[in-house]
């Protein structure tokens, strides 16, 4: 196996734990509704998985374990997608914004500042920033 296709099989399969994050949240309530299930399409083609993979990730999403990035910008990039999904039907079910928490304390933030992250990600998507947006206000909320 060359040094590439060990690169290339660790970066699908973080592609692959990110994907399941975002199904156990839009689970989260137990249903995938429309506007959900198209976001997952969407990300699914962002995130280069196969047809089968998507089909393996919707059946059996909690086998995946939460693959957090190295870089800052690429963990602010998961953290918006996860609660771009929280968002997605509008309407947040109790466990949601827990369950984000969660996933952005095994995303690598703090966990005395979770809550407080998580709710200003969710601010900010309700109010349908872009993730250059979204980025540059989390980055500098504490100023």
């Amino acid at each position: 196996m060359s040094i590439i296709d060990i690169f290339d099989s660790g970066f699908r399969k973080r592609n692959q734990s990110h994907f399941a994050a975002i199904v156990r949240i839009a689970m989260s309530d137990g249903v995938i509704t429309d506007e959900e299930h198209a976001f997952l399409d969407r990300l699914a083609k962002r995130l280069d998985l196969s047809e089968a993979d998507y089909k393996k990730i919707l059946k059996n999403y909690k086998t995946h374990p939460i693959s957090p990035p190295l870089f800052y910008d690429k963990r602010l990039e998961r953290l918006f997608d996860h609660a771009t999904m929280v968002y997605a039907d509008h309407e947040l079910g109790e466990k949601q914004p827990e369950l984000l928490e969660r996933l952005a304390v095994g995303l690598g933030f703090n966990s005395e500042n979770a809550k407080y992250i998580v709710d200003k990600a969710l601010a900010l998507v309700s109010n349908g920033v872009d993730l250059d947006t979204f980025i540059e206000e989390i980055k500098n909320m504490n100023r």
